[in-house]
């Protein structure tokens, strides 16, 4: 089990997300705020698609980067942030279906570094999942 530094940080990320501008801009909400694993989702709208109608590669791994930063932000100390020093997202599947659940963990907690992993999935109408892509990222602990 991971501990965090900061014993108030769920009160602590609830009051960053006031300011996450682009998060609520498309329409992504976390649905779960623990130490290390956040998971959040999204309803799929036409906005969210590429031109074929898939879920754009672009929401894929903005999702997948809060979910993330976020899972990594968890831990670190009160007086400190977190920012993406380096992502990565596999594309597994096309994102086909209405809502997105974007679960992200922290598997290696350091004192500057987090090295995370996320799971994106796709959920059609009749509640099946489909894992559509996975991220890695290393977040990075600054002094705010």
């Amino acid at each position: 089990m991971l501990q965090p530094k900061n014993p108030d940080f769920k009160q602590t990320i609830i009051k960053k997300l006031e300011r996450q501008h682009f998060m609520h801009h498309i329409g992504f909400n976390l649905t779960k705020i623990e130490p290390g694993c956040i998971e959040g989702e999204l309803i799929i709208e036409e906005k969210h698609e590429q031109q074929i109608g898939f879920l754009h590669g672009g929401v894929t791994s903005t999702v997948a980067d809060l979910v993330m930063g976020f899972a990594a932000y968890s831990l670190v100390d009160i007086n400190e942030a977190t920012v993406t020093s380096d992502l990565k997202i596999a594309y597994l599947r096309p994102g086909i279906g209405h809502k997105v659940i974007a679960k992200g963990r922290v598997i290696k907690a350091g004192n500057l570094l987090y090295f995370c992993e996320a799971d994106i999935i796709c959920i059609d109408k009749q509640g099946n999942e489909t894992l559509i892509a996975r991220g890695y990222s290393t977040m990075c602990a600054i002094k705010i």
